[in-house]
């Protein structure tokens, strides 16, 4: 008897214990499925929409069916928290995954698989696609309003095809690189996966990844393009171009290697690298009496880090130089897109005494309202107009337009691109204050500068009458910059 009480005892226990671990399952179960799906936007995450597209991808090829799937990135999306804060971008996310949620309808998969990218996988044949990439961004690209503020960005779609396109993770990682390819191309449109993007990414993987370790490996290096004075043909100070030079392509363009550097998060370590760089030859300089002002150029990545006006300052203490011999130059589409964010940046950069100038001016849509609001000291006439200066009426009255609002505003104007003496005595004529191009100096190294300065330079260089009187005797007697504390 006591033996099969103990069995029962031991049976009851066991069974307890199974609905017990059965239940803890059943709960960690609930929330593992949970945890599958975006808290923000209750989409698919990452790896429960390859899961599902795998599963959805086997029945679609027993049934010798068709699909696509689309890779969607929002382009600019950083600059949305950056202007308006994360609960807006948040509401633009969500936003975004109900209008997919509406295109595709109840059979589509939608997924969210990265911060501001998403997925949407629909069985339509490829006669169909087409009119569904358009309805996705035009759906998209419409303004989200929260209160009175419309927040609008644009899109990358990249679109890869089944079954031609292969198996569900390749199909995600083709349509993927089809987005990247738009965002080379700047993004808001689309594109198909075809085999030439692919390697083009790999091209672009390896160049990003050779980039990070350029400076570790003394590969970057500055050029300086001397700045002239209108009136008196002197140097009046120099610019800092970026040069990487690499050790199997040669001299790799700043067109081709800066927007790498931007989409793969190695432009700040860039960036710091070339302000030291110049604020350091600056000191060089100035120690040897050569005083010019040194101008660097600043992507938007950097003019939205608060981190780089802060070692920027930390770097000019560093130097001892004063921050009012500095400049900075920033694209008119960099200080007039998102001026909230660029605003901000520029106070600081006044506040800390820079001199600003704003580079490749009249490409963008500046008025005088909004340039009032900029504390910059200078504006750099595109070279694309300038290089049609001195024939087109209409150039004459777009650099005349910019002058006349520069002086309204009690800016100095530089044209930058001059090659001529025709477009020199052109921009000469109109006003500006000084000129910078081929026809005086090609970008070179500090120590040809420091030649081009010397009195030896100036007999030697060929390029005797942009440089004379050498600055280099003009400000040998001129007491060192005092460190600004």
């Amino acid at each position: 008897m006591w033996v099969l009480l103990g069995v029962l005892l031991g049976v009851a226990l066991t069974l307890a214990l199974l609905m017990a671990a059965q239940g803890r399952f059943s709960v960690l179960g609930r929330f593992g499925r949970r945890r599958q799906r975006d808290r923000l936007t209750s989409l698919l995450l990452s790896r429960r929409f390859e899961d599902e597209f795998a599963v959805t991808l086997e029945a679609l090829q027993r049934r010798n069916g068709q699909g696509s799937l689309m890779y969607i990135g929002l382009d600019g999306f950083r600059l949305v928290n950056d202007e308006h804060g994360k609960e807006f971008g948040d509401y633009l996310l969500v936003r975004t995954a109900e209008r997919l949620r509406q295109i595709g309808g109840k059979k589509a998969l939608v997924g969210r698989l990265a911060g501001d990218e998403f997925a949407l996988w629909s069985e339509l044949p490829p006669s169909q696609t087409d009119a569904l990439v358009r309805q996705v961004l035009d759906s998209l690209s419409q303004p989200v309003v929260i209160g009175t503020t419309p927040l609008r960005v644009g899109l990358s779609v990249g679109v890869a095809m089944a079954p031609e396109h292969g198996s569900s993770i390749r199909l995600i990682r083709r349509a993927q690189t089809a987005m990247r390819s738009v965002k080379r191309l700047g993004g808001n449109g689309h594109a198909f996966f075809d085999a030439v993007q692919e390697e083009e990414l790999r091209e672009e993987l390896t160049l990003a990844r050779e980039l990070r370790e350029s400076i570790k490996n003394k590969e970057l290096e500055l050029v300086y393009q001397p700045k002239m004075n209108a009136g008196t043909m002197q140097v009046t100070a120099v610019e800092a171009l970026l040069r990487w030079r690499h050790p199997t392509l040669g001299m790799v363009s700043p067109s081709r290697f800066i927007p790498i550097a931007e989409r793969y998060g190695v432009i700040d370590t860039i960036g710091d690298w070339v302000a030291d760089t110049a604020l350091a030859q600056a000191a060089r300089w100035r120690e040897m009496g050569l005083r010019m002002r040194v101008a660097i150029n600043v992507s938007g990545y950097q003019m939205r880090s608060d981190e780089f006006i802060v070692r920027l300052e930390k770097g000019l203490k560093k130097h001892r130089l004063r921050p009012e011999r500095f400049t900075v130059e920033i694209t008119e589409s960099v200080a007039m897109e998102h001026a909230t964010v660029t605003g901000r940046a520029f106070k600081r950069l006044g506040a800390l005494g820079v001199h600003v100038s704003i580079d490749d001016f009249g490409t963008g849509y500046s008025s005088l309202g909004s340039l009032r609001l900029l504390p910059a000291q200078e504006l750099k006439i595109d070279s694309s107009f300038v290089a049609d200066v001195a024939t087109s009426v209409e150039a004459q009255a777009i650099v005349r337009a910019v002058i006349e609002m520069a002086r309204v505003l009690q800016l100095k104007v530089v044209a930058e691109g001059v090659e001529t003496p025709a477009q020199r005595d052109q921009l000469v004529a109109m006003g500006c204050d000084e000129l910078q191009g081929y026809l005086f100096a090609k970008p070179m190294s500090a120590f040809a500068i420091e030649v081009l300065a010397s009195d030896a330079g100036r007999a030697t260089s060929g390029h005797a009458e942009g440089f004379r009187p050498s600055i280099f005797v003009e400000t040998a007697a001129v007491p060192l910059d005092a460190a600004r504390h």
